[in-house]
């Protein structure tokens, strides 16, 4: 887990040391979790983490800073530098491929064009009331927000349809969205944060050859990655060397992604898409394939939990203030009416044509935000607003899993108790 850039007291904890800590809270929520309170694990690790900075007053007296230790964990770093690659690989290996391929065109609208016209329409919402609360937020940062929230959360949204019964076509949707809008927007915010840098305004149109080529070549490398480790699999039939073959596919797909300049998040989903194939299925064991599935299963449990612990710990570091409390309101509200306008086309077509019962409202509450848009609005250059923007993101992701996120279920359920008649999407 990478420190911070600053020096390092000689208090602060090694990255082991953070590691052990980390590993053993999650453990302990885990079990707690599990034996009284039986909430969803995300929701779980969220609320945990959140509640460390209480006991920030009484670990002082004991010498021990835990705003200290908060500060310690490099959370972007974190999040877009190793995490990422393993829980979108693992994340990408549970979704049906043949089922992906046939809602390609709902998936590729909601992950490009969504995403763009969400970050207009959250950008200057927030803008616009930002000005009628009198609040200083230049349009450039508002944009910034737009972008990078904008993009649904793969591993919030895997975790949240994971164990529900959604019907096959809106679970394909939200997973293939998730998945891969992450690239999109990715790019977006990093041309957008030039404007706050000062680099100039991004040319449209190399910012939009930019964001094909990069999803483009994290495609093409992620797809060559995943046919060349299915060949080598089928030559071997050894559980122990074809599951460190798909690790070594995650890490390095992304990885060598990164160093190209390409999109290491869309390279890392594509692999993990031929690696979970059912038609990869022929190339390996009975044996092998539970040992992958197990391992992948395994992995992405224990980081998804790691993940939202760190994401509730990161209250010791963002700044809050009670006069923003109206703004936060507004940009819930905004973003989950930019969700509906992003979704409601598609919710109405596989409502109407295909007897997706509720299908826009599935589509609008599923789409949560969670680690990645924190991680992408801590990486903000510093600024005036650059506050205000964290304490923004971090009401819209809380609010997104805890409620969008707990209530998800139920929502799946009423709706697959009402009868086909008569039915609204």
């Amino acid at each position: 887990m990478p420190l911070s850039s600053g020096r390092r007291k000689s208090s602060a904890m090694t990255p082991f040391q953070l590691a052990a800590l980390f590993l053993t809270l999650v453990a302990g929520v885990g079990w707690i979790n599990a034996r009284f309170l039986r909430l969803p694990s995300g929701v779980a690790m969220l609320l945990a983490g959140a509640a460390i900075p209480a006991m920030q007053p009484l670990s002082s007296r004991f010498g021990f800073d835990l705003t200290g230790l908060a500060r310690q964990v490099d959370f972007p770093g974190t999040v877009m530098g190793s995490m990422l690659a393993f829980l979108l690989f693992a994340g990408a290996t549970q979704v049906d491929l043949a089922e992906m391929r046939r809602r390609r065109a709902s998936i590729w609208s909601l992950a490009t064009l969504g995403v763009l016209v969400s970050t207009g329409l959250v950008g200057g919402g927030l803008w616009l009331a930002a000005i009628g609360l009198g609040l200083e937020l230049p349009l450039p940062w508002a944009l910034a927000f737009g972008a990078l929230i904008s993009p649904t959360d793969p591993i919030a949204v895997l975790a949240a349809v994971k164990d529900h019964s959604l019907s096959g076509i809106v679970r394909t949707v939200l997973q293939g969205e998730a998945l891969f809008n992450d690239g999109i927007g990715i790019v977006v915010f990093t041309a957008l944060t030039s404007l706050l840098t000062g680099a100039g305004a991004p040319n449209l149109w190399a910012t939009a050859g930019l964001v094909v080529v990069q999803a483009a070549g994290g495609l093409g490398l992620g797809v060559a990655g995943g046919w060349l480790t299915i060949r080598l699999m089928r030559a071997v039939d050894d559980y122990v060397v074809n599951v460190t073959l798909t690790l070594a596919l995650a890490s390095g797909a992304y990885a060598l992604a990164q160093a190209l300049h390409l999109s290491g998040p869309i390279a890392a989903v594509a692999a993990g898409l031929l690696v979970g194939d059912q038609g990869a299925a022929s190339a390996i064991s009975a044996t092998t394939r539970r040992y992958i599935d197990g391992f992948w299963s395994l992995l992405d449990e224990v980081l998804n939990a790691l993940l939202f612990l760190l994401l509730g710990l990161q209250l010791l570091v963002v700044q809050f203030q009670p006069r923003h409390v109206g703004l936060w309101i507004i940009a819930i509200a905004l973003v989950l009416a930019a969700r509906l306008l992003v979704v409601a086309p598609w919710g109405g077509f596989f409502a109407h044509r295909l007897g997706e019962r509720g299908a826009t409202r599935l589509l609008v509450w599923g789409g949560l935000h969670g680690a990645l848009s924190l991680a992408l609005a801590l990486t903000l250059p510093q600024g005036a607003a650059r506050g205000l923007i964290l304490g923004v993101t971090y009401a819209v992701v809380v609010f997104s899993l805890v409620a969008q996120g707990l209530s998800f279920p139920g929502l799946v359920k009423r709706l697959n108790r009402k009868p086909d008649h008569g039915v609204q999407p």
